[in-house]
């Protein structure tokens, strides 16, 4: 039996928690800033432990004699739990801190990437200076994205000639409380992710995933953590050939082999332009919603990917179900910019009729689940085609209720199409 523990309280954890509740050898035990319902009905115990409280993680593991820990979000690989579970003999999938600027530090990343030579690396210059970065934004030729250094939950990129004009992206650097940034050449085609699971040098992918940051239906409005999310029966997208999902591997290989010591998820995040995979940003764990595109259609246990990684031993081959799966995301009326918390949670789903259900941010009371200010729950539909997934999603959120608002246009045919013919039309076919 191995006794391990989860850090996290979101949705991504949600979907961690159930993959690994599914091992008839696993004690599992969560702690979180927030009680997710979801895991603390999979865990055999649950505390309330900040995530970047790394103290409190570490004396928690301890209590429940811990073999083996998870590490879900990134502010806690920022603050080092991962360093301080290992010192502590508790052998972490997740990178240490020094490993997860990766992701924390976008500076270093894209310095680093330069540095070790990695394919697909964008166009970029680095500021550790607010006016300094906007003066140049002001005064370069063509469009540009505008990235803080450090962690903003995916909100903190604006990209002038899409979101807003070069004078808004300038004054938005200026008004910001960020000192560092990165300023690089804006990439044009079509986004996915492709997530491998990284210990002792050898590396394991898993199937693309196209994430919708929009907050609205269309690819309209403000970035968010992620609205929903898709994959297809293969290991590619519709929009992508075999070659580009190689070239994106090469990639997390290049990174993998300048950085021999980590281990845990690494998350490339890729735009698929005329030239092939570029480099938007890594992600040093899960994406949210992607691990729930990923983790339910894995027919390996995730556990086994675990204990490999701790004993040393070559990490399983990967086997997925064949699959496909679309995420919606459930959010409170309002949100990303004015969210409006208080909504009660009614849906009802129980994975019979092919739907999963993960909840992230909920508010939960002695007479049941209400939403808070940010996302509420994400319903996963599986499917044997994107359209049968994508009809099973819709049919669990058809009794959501008042007070949320969901992107129904996620997985339909239509965006997909639109996904295809974009890419066609900048390959000039």
């Amino acid at each position: 039996m191995e006794t391990v523990l989860l850090v996290g309280g979101g949705g991504r954890e949600h979907a961690i928690a159930r993959a690994l509740s599914a091992a008839d050898d696993c004690a599992l035990y969560a702690c979180a800033s927030n009680r997710n319902p979801g895991i603390a009905e999979s865990a055999d115990g649950f505390a309330s432990v900040g995530e970047r409280d790394a103290d409190g993680v570490v004396e928690y593991a301890a209590s429940v004699d811990a073999d083996l820990a998870v590490v879900g979000p990134e502010a806690a690989l920022e603050a080092g739990v991962a360093d301080e579970l290992d010192d502590a003999g508790v052998y972490t999938f997740g990178p240490h801190a020094a490993e997860a600027r990766i992701e924390t530090d976008k500076a270093y990343q894209r310095e680093f990437m330069a540095d070790h030579d990695v394919p697909g690396t964008p166009e970029f210059e680095t500021f550790d200076s607010a006016d300094a970065a906007a003066e140049y934004v002001d005064s370069v030729d063509g469009d540009v994205a505008v990235k803080p250094a450090g962690l903003t939950g995916g909100k903190g990129v604006r990209v002038t000639g899409d979101q807003v004009t070069r004078a808004e992206a300038a004054d938005y650097v200026r008004e910001s409380d960020h000192d560092e940034w990165v300023i690089e050449e804006r990439l044009v085609g079509e986004e996915f992710t492709v997530q491998a699971f990284v210990a002792n040098g050898e590396m394991r992918t898993t199937p693309a995933v196209q994430d919708h940051k929009r907050a609205y239906e269309g690819d309209e409005g403000p970035n968010t953590g992620g609205m929903g999310s898709y994959t297809d029966t293969e290991l590619t997208l519709p929009f992508m050939d075999e070659g580009d999902y190689d070239d994106a591997v090469a990639v997390l290989e290049a990174v993998v082999d300048a950085l021999p010591d980590y281990k845990g998820v690494l998350y490339g995040q890729f735009m698929l332009t005329a030239e092939g995979p570029k480099v938007v940003e890594f992600n040093a764990r899960f994406g949210d919603p992607e691990a729930m595109n990923t983790l339910p259609v894995l027919e390996t246990q995730f556990l086994d990917v675990l204990t490999a990684a701790r004993d040393g031993d070559p990490l399983p081959d990967l086997a997925f179900s064949g699959e496909a799966t679309v995420c919606k995301y459930a959010v409170p009326a309002g949100y990303p910019t004015d969210p409006e918390a208080g909504a009660r949670i009614e849906v009802d789903v129980d994975g019979g009729d092919g739907a999963l259900l993960f909840y992230a941010s909920v508010d939960e009371r002695d007479d049941g689940l209400y939403t808070t200010t940010s996302r509420s729950f994400a319903v996963v539909g599986l499917g044997d085609s994107i359209a049968a997934a994508e009809e099973r999603a819709e049919a669990a959120l058809s009794g959501v209720g008042d007070g949320f608002r969901v992107r129904h246009d996620i997985g339909t045919e239509r965006l997909v199409r639109s996904r295809v013919d974009h890419v066609a039309e900048l390959r000039g076919e």
